[in-house]
C-alpha cells in the first residue's frame, strides 16, 4: 500500500511542478522543486496538499535556522500553538486552539515520536509528557494537527496532536558535526553518523549536547548564580532492518539527561492589604527569626537596589531540576499486498524527575513554598509501555482506503508504592530539612486563645497507575473522482488510579526538630511519629475510570489538482484526572469537544508560485476541566472557618462550558526565484459561554475569593490574534561560492490570559496591574545561512532571536489570593549565535 500512496503523490508532484508546503520544507531555491512534501497525519504517507487537516510543517533546516531546540521555541513560530512554560521548557505543555493543560490534568496535546506516545512523568507540578529537550534534533519533520485527532491517535486529547519524525537510516554513509556558540556562553554539538552495514540492515546514530547560562541573575546570595539555564546531553539509536523486500523493522533507541537550575519568578506587586502571612504586615511570633522582611519588603529592596528586569531573588539554598528519560520505540511494517499492509508499533520507557526551588521566586523570612525532594526518592518516577496494532488498506477499486486498529498504554510507578517522594516547606526556613530542624511561622489566634503555628513542612508520596485501551476505524471512500467521503470512529477506555499518602508535619518552634506529625487528610493513625513518613499509614486511594466514543465525519472535494476544499465534524474527549490534594474535590469528569470545521487548500503555479490555506472552525466545548483557586479560611476573622486547612486550593473542577470559534490562515509565495515570503494566521475567540459554582467548604476554606471560570472570561493560553510572517532571501551568486540566503521572521502575539488568579485583586483595586494577562509581543529573529561555504561541505550560519530585546513575561506564579503578591515568569531576552556544520559522506 506505501507503494501505491508514494506513486500518487509523485504523480501529483510531478504535474504540478512544485512544491506546495505549509511553513514545510525549506527548499534550496525559492521557486521550483520536483519533490511533495509528505506527512503522516492520517498515519499513512500522503501528500501535504491532500491532507483535509489544518496542519503546520517544519523539517530541520526550518527548525535550525528559527534555533529550536525546545517546545517552548516551536510555540512562538506557530499560529495557534501555545506553550505554558512557567517552570521552564523541560516541564512545559502545549495548547492548541485555546485547549490547554494545567496542573495535574491529562495533556490537551498529544506528543508522538516515531508514531509513538510520549512517556508519562506525574509530579506535583504540572509536566506536559511531551517535546522535552533532546527531542528537536535530526528530524525530518514536525507537524503540528490542530483540532481533535482522538479517532486515530493514542491518547484522547482536544487540542491535537504534534507528531516528530526523526530521520531514518538511509543507505548512504554520511553524516554531519555541528557546532554552536552563542551569548550567555551558549555551547552545542550536534553529531549524526548513518551507517548501511548491509543493503538491508543500516544505522544511524546521533547526540546532542546543549549548555548555556541563565538569563535571570539571582542576586539574593542564596543558592545558583542565576536561573533558566540549560544543560542537557541527549543520543538517539535508530535500526532499519528490511528483513524481506515487503517485510521491514524500525527500532529507535532515546535517551536525555537534563540538570539545570530551572526557572523562578520576579515579584511584579504586592498587597499591602492582604492577611495573608507575610504579605505586608508581619502577624507572627518568632524570635527564632529576628529579622522579619514581607513580600511587599523585598519588592520594596528591589526598587531601591535598581535591581535590572532579570534580576530575581532566591530562597532556596539546594536549587535543581534533574530530568532522565529514555524510550525504545519498534515498528514493524509488513506489506502483505498491494492493498494490505499490517503495521504494529510497541514502545517502553522511562522518565524520572527531582526537583528543589522555591515555587514563586520569593526572598521572605518565611519563604511560601519551597519543593524538595523526599528523603529517599525523587517526585517523578513513572514507566511506560504502549502497543498499538494496525491494518491499513485499499480496495481493489482502489476507491476505499481504510484502517483499523487497537491501542494499549500501561503506565505505573517505578519500584512500586514508595517511588515518588516530595517534602515541602510552608511557611518554614530549615536548617536542616531532613532532620525536620525548621522555623515555622506561628501567631496569636483570638478565637482560639492561643498560639497556632502556621508553617510546617509537608511530605507527600503520591503515585499514578494508568490503563488506556482503544479501538479504532476510519475509512475513506471516493464517491466520484473529485468528492470523497471519510467516517471515523474510536472507543477509548481511561482508568487511572492515584494512592497518596501526606503527612504534615509541624516543626518545634525554636528549630530543634520535629514537634508533631499527622495525616494532612484522612485519619491519622494512634501515637502518631516518624513512622507515618516511612510507611503508608496515612494513604488515600482514589480511582477514576470513563469509556467514550469519539468519531469523525468528513467531506473533501477536489475541483482540480490545486484545490482541495473540505468540512468535517469530530467529537474530542479528554479523560478525567485525580488530584489527592484538591481537598474535598479530589476528581474530576471528562471534559468533551464537538468541533466543526470547513476549510480551503488552493496551490498555484507559474511565475509565482506557492499555496494558500485557510480553515474555519467553530468548538462547542462542555464539562471543562478548569482551574480553581479558593484562599484558606482565616480563622482570626471567619467564625464559619472552624477546621481551616493548612493551604489553599489550586485545584482542578469540572465548572466549565466555552466557545471557541476561529480562523487559521498560512500561505507561501515564491515571489522570485531568490525570495520566499511565508505568512502564518490565526484568530482565535475563546470564551466561556457558561458554568457552575466550583465545590467548597466554608469550614477550610474562603469561598467568597474563590477565582475561577465565568462567562464572559477568556480561556487561558488563548490569544486573539497572532500573526507570524518570514521573508527569505537566496542571494544571487555563483554556484561554486555555495547557497547564501537571509531570513527574517517577525511574531505578533496578542495579550491573553494565562490564568484567572488575579482578576477578582485587581477587580477589587488592590493591584495595579492584571498580572494573570501575558502582555502582547512582536518579536523579530534574523538569520543567515551559507550552505556549502566555497563548494566546501562546511555550512555557516548566524542567527538572532528576539532581536529588539523585548522585555516579556510568559506567566503568573497565581499567589495573590494565597500569599498576598504576585511573582512572574520572564520571557528569553535576545540570543544570538554562530553555527558551523561540517558534513562528510556520500
Amino acid at each position: 500500500m506505501k507503494a501505491i500512496i508514494r506513486t500518487h503523490a509523485a504523480i501529483a508532484a510531478t504535474a504540478m511542478g512544485v512544491v506546495l508546503a505549509t511553513p514545510a520544507y525549506a527548499q534550496e531555491g525559492a521557486s521550483v522543486d520536483d519533490g511533495a512534501i509528505v506527512v503522516t497525519a492520517r498515519r499513512f504517507e500522503e501528500r501535504l496538499q491532500d491532507v483535509p487537516i489544518s496542519i503546520t510543517v517544519y523539517n530541520q533546516e526550518q527548525l535550525a535556522a528559527r534555533n529550536v531546540v525546545n517546545s517552548t521555541d516551536l510555540a512562538v513560530y506557530t499560529p495557534s500553538l501555545s506553550v505554558n512554560s512557567r517552570f521552564g521548557p523541560e516541564k512545559a505543555s502545549f495548547a492548541i486552539r485555546g485547549f490547554s493543560q494545567d496542573l495535574n490534568t491529562l495533556p490537551t496535546v498529544g506528543v508522538y515520536f516515531a508514531e509513538a506516545v510520549a512517556p508519562r512523568l506525574n509530579s506535583n507540578i504540572t509536566s506536559g509528557n511531551g517535546a522535552g529537550v533532546g527531542d528537536m534534533f535530526d528530524l525530518q519533520n514536525v507537524q503540528v494537527l490542530k483540532g481533535p485527532q482522538g479517532t486515530l491517535f493514542g491518547r484522547n486529547t482536544t487540542g491535537g496532536a504534534i507528531l516528530l519524525v526523526p530521520t531514518k537510516p538511509t543507505d548512504r554513509l554520511e553524516g554531519y558535526v555541528e557546532g554552536t556558540y552563542g551569548n550567555y556562553d551558549a555551547t552545542r554539538l550536534e553529531a549524526v553518523i548513518n551507517i548501511p552495514l548491509a543493503e538491508t540492515f543500516k544505522v544511524r546514530a546521533g547526540v546532542d549536547w546543549n549548555k548555556r547560562d541563565g538569563y535571570l541573575k539571582n542576586r539574593s546570595g542564596i543558592g545558583p548564580d542565576d536561573f533558566a539555564d540549560r544543560d542537557y546531553v541527549a543520543a538517539r539509536l535508530s535500526i532499519l532492518a528490511e528483513l524481506t523486500p515487503t517485510l521491514e523493522n524500525y527500532t529507535i533507541f532515546k535517551w536525555a539527561r537534563s540538570e539545570n537550575n530551572g526557572a523562578t519568578g520576579k515579584i511584579a506587586y504586592c498587597d499591602p492589604t492582604s492577611t495573608a502571612p507575610l504579605a505586608a504586615v508581619p502577624a507572627v511570633l518568632s524570635p527564632y527569626v529576628p529579622l522579619v522582611q514581607t513580600h511587599c519588603d523585598q519588592l520594596a529592596f528591589e526598587q531601591a537596589n535598581d535591581f535590572g528586569y532579570y534580576d530575581v531573588q532566591n530562597s532556596q539554598p539546594n536549587v535543581a531540576l534533574r530530568q532522565r528519560t529514555w524510550q525504545v520505540i519498534n515498528t514493524t511494517t509488513w506489506e502483505v499486498s498491494d492493498n494490505l499492509t499490517i503495521k504494529n508499533i510497541i514502545s517502553y520507557g522511562e522518565a524520572k524527575e527531582s526537583y528543589a526551588f522555591n515555587i514563586e521566586g520569593d526572598n521572605v523570612s518565611f519563604p511560601f513554598v519551597m519543593t524538595n525532594p523526599g528523603p529517599n526518592k525523587g517526585q517523578g518516577n513513572q514507566w511506560t509501555f504502549t502497543e498499538e496494532f494496525q491494518l491499513q488498506g485499499r480496495a481493489a477499486s482502489e476507491r476505499l482506503q481504510w484502517q483499523v486498529g487497537f491501542y494499549t498504554e500501561h503506565s505505573r510507578p517505578l519500584g512500586g508504592e514508595g517511588s515518588q517522594e516530595q517534602l515541602t516547606q510552608f511557611l518554614s526556613p530549615c536548617s536542616d530539612l531532613y532532620a525536620f530542624k525548621c522555623s515555622p511561622i506561628f501567631t496569636f489566634v483570638p478565637a482560639l486563645g492561643r498560639i497556632v503555628t502556621v508553617g510546617n513542612l509537608g511530605f507527600a508520596r503520591n503515585v499514578y497507575y494508568y490503563r488506556n485501551y482503544g479501538l479504532y476505524a476510519q475509512a475513506t471512500y471516493e464517491l466520484t473522482d473529485k468528492l470523497s467521503f471519510t467516517a471515523g470512529i474510536r472507543n477509548t477506555w481511561d482508568w487511572q488510579k492515584e494512592d497518596a499518602d501526606n503527612v504534615v508535619i509541624t516543626p518545634a518552634r525554636d528549630g530543634s526538630g520535629p514537634e508533631s506529625f499527622r495525616c494532612s487528610r484522612g485519619t491519622t493513625p494512634a501515637n502518631p511519629d516518624i513512622r507515618l513518613v516511612q510507611g503508608l499509614f496515612c494513604t488515600r486511594s482514589f480511582v477514576e475510570k470513563s469509556s467514550e466514543p469519539t468519531w469523525l465525519i468528513g467531506l473533501d472535494f477536489k475541483p482540480t489538482e490545486d484545490i482541495l476544499l473540505f468540512a468535517k465534524y469530530a467529537r474530542g474527549y479528554r479523560g478525567g484526572g485525580i488530584n489527592e490534594a484538591n481537598q474535598f474535590a479530589e476528581t474530576w469528569n471528562p471534559e468533551f469537544v464537538d468541533d466543526y470545521e470547513i476549510g480551503l487548500k488552493a496551490s498555484f503555479r507559474g511565475a509565482v508560485s506557492g499555496y494558500f490555506n485557510i480553515t474555519g472552525f467553530w468548538n462547542e466545548f462542555r464539562d471543562q476541566q478548569a482551574s480553581v483557586f479558593i484562599p484558606q479560611c482565616n480563622g482570626t476573622t471567619d467564625p464559619e472557618c472552624t477546621m481551616p486547612a493548612f493551604t489553599g486550593i489550586n485545584g482542578i473542577q469540572n465548572v466549565g462550558k466555552s466557545r471557541i470559534r476561529g480562523i487559521e490562515a498560512d500561505a507561501m509565495v515564491n515571489v522570485t526565484r531568490d525570495l520566499r515570503l511565508e505568512v502564518g494566521y490565526a484568530y482565535l475567540d475563546a470564551e466561556v459561554t457558561g458554568g457552575s459554582t466550583p465545590f467548597c467548604n466554608n469550614a477550610a476554606f474562603d469561598c467568597e475569593r474563590a477565582s475561577f471560570l465565568t462567562p464572559g472570561s477568556r480561556l487561558p493560553f488563548s490569544p486573539k490574534n497572532r500573526i507570524t510572517a518570514t521573508a527569505t532571501y537566496f542571494l544571487p551568486v555563483d554556484e561554486s561560492v555555495g547557497r547564501i540566503s537571509v531570513g527574517a521572521t517577525f511574531t505578533h502575539t496578542d495579550k491573553y490570559y494565562a490564568s484567572h488568579a488575579n482578576d477578582a485583586a485587581f477587580a477589587a483595586g488592590k493591584i495595579p496591574f492584571n498580572a494573570s494577562i501575558a502582555p502582547a509581543t512582536d518579536l523579530l529573529n534574523l538569520s543567515m545561512n551559507w550552505k556549502s561555504v566555497a563548494g566546501s561541505p562546511v555550512d555557516l550560519a548566524f542567527f538572532a532571536t528576539n532581536v529588539t530585546n523585548e522585555k516579556y513575561y510568559v506567566a503568573p506564579a497565581g499567589g495573590i489570593a494565597t500569599f498576598g503578591a504576585e511573582y512572574l515568569f520572564l520571557g528569553e531576552p535576545r540570543m544570538y549565535g554562530v553555527r558551523v556544520k561540517f558534513n562528510f559522506g556520500e
